[in-house]
């Protein structure tokens, strides 16, 4: 089954899927800044384009290009920001 997600009045959206139990998201960000909250560990992977990220406990934003990876933990939230779309795949534990 593959889930359709739409956040920040469509600025944001993805498709979610399940693979041998393990749930995943593959999406893309337009332009802006964005915050997330998380309920389970996630893994963001950048597919195309680059992201700042302000990531739980951090002072400084942090940028993360195409072939980079972020993790966050359970129960926190993040922020994210960008000048152009970026392509990402998000998996959760």
């Amino acid at each position: 089954m593959i889930n359709v997600n739409e956040y920040f009045g469509g600025s944001v959206k993805s498709l979610g899927y399940e693979l041998a139990g393990n749930k995943s998201t593959v999406g893309v960000i337009a332009p802006g800044e964005y915050e997330f909250g998380t309920s389970t560990h996630e893994t963001m992977h950048i597919i195309e384009g680059s992201l700042s990220a302000l990531l739980p406990e951090a002072i400084n934003w942090q940028t993360y290009a195409a072939g980079q990876a972020f993790e966050v933990e359970k129960g926190t939230s993040f922020k994210v920001k960008t000048d152009a779309p970026v392509a990402y795949l998000c998996q959760y534990k």
